[in-house]
């Protein structure tokens, strides 16, 4: 079998022509490749043209026709790159504000327990005072303790710490309590009428006004219901005169706040600029005026 036979046998087509009497070998052997080809594209072919008939001669001319190929290439415009993120936030200007966290009442806040107290002070908005503060300053120690010590307003140290009478002045405190046999870390809580700092314009420390006081005291009465003391120590005249409102404080007397027997002595910071003993000295007549007195209740 020729070259040609067992290539269309390996194909599967079978031999396709016969050798001409008298054909010269090259040209059998050129139409024997050519007829290989043939038979080999025409299933191809027929493939082609049942999946995507060709399109009619005269529609290829046209389309090479309206190539020019000599004609420039017309550059493709760039794809305009998207603007950078800006920084610029005065679209926020025109934002609506939030809406202010809603304020408790009075009567809210006397029916709050310990936690919720604690919490609501921590967010108070009530008055001014929310817009200078650096923090607030709520109450510390022995939630079932007899004894009440009681200041008018946060100083700027218990500001910055967030604990009443911290540091020198509740060392000296827990001093003088140790000297009439009164445990400072177990039967005693320390609190301030205010729980804000008052500042002024200039960012000094100033006195409350009454319309702070007004807006703090449910805070304040809410403590002292919770605790029930038995004994009030009021540090510092701004606390004994805003104890009751409206009552002249009179130093090395008992008055009443409900079931509260209240005495008035110096703040411990006061105590702690004394040189000359005085003030010491009258700070212990004090102390001793208000266990006596402590100790006449207990009896009852």
């Amino acid at each position: 079998m020729s070259r040609s036979a067992v290539f269309l046998d390996e194909m599967g087509v079978g031999p396709l022509w016969r050798l001409r009497q008298g054909g010269a070998p090259e040209a059998a052997e050129a139409a024997d490749v050519a007829e290989i080809v043939e038979a080999a594209a025409a299933p191809v072919a027929a493939v082609v043209e049942a999946v995507a008939p060709p399109a009619p001669a005269a529609e290829v001319v046209a389309e090479v026709k309206a190539v020019d190929v000599a004609a420039p290439v017309a550059p493709v415009p760039a794809t305009p790159a998207a603007p950078a993120a800006s920084d610029d936030t005065a679209w926020f200007d025109d934002a609506p504000p939030p809406p202010p966290a809603r304020q408790l009442s009075d009567t809210d806040i006397a029916a709050l327990d310990w936690d919720g107290l604690t919490a609501a002070v921590a967010k108070c908005a009530r008055c001014d005072l929310c817009k200078t503060r650096k923090g607030v300053v709520m109450g510390r120690g022995d939630r079932q303790g007899d004894w009440l010590m009681l200041a008018s307003s946060p100083s700027r140290l218990e500001e910055r710490e967030g604990r009443a009478l911290p540091g020198e002045q509740g060392k000296l405190l827990d001093n003088m309590l140790k000297a009439i046999a009164v445990d400072a870390d177990r039967d005693v809580y320390i609190t301030h009428l205010l729980k804000c700092r008052p500042l002024d314009e200039a960012g000094q420390e100033r006195l409350p006004t009454e319309a702070e006081s007004a807006a703090c005291r449910p805070y304040f009465e809410r403590e002292l219901a919770l605790l029930q003391p038995r004994t009030i120590l009021t540090l510092g005249s701004m606390a004994a005169a805003g104890i009751n409102p409206g009552e002249k404080p009179v130093r090395g007397t008992v008055r009443q706040l409900g079931k509260a027997a209240v005495v008035a002595t110096f703040h411990p910071e006061m105590l702690l600029q004394d040189e000359t003993g005085k003030a010491k000295a009258r700070a212990w007549a004090d102390l001793c005026l208000a266990k006596s007195t402590h100790g006449d209740s207990h009896g009852e």
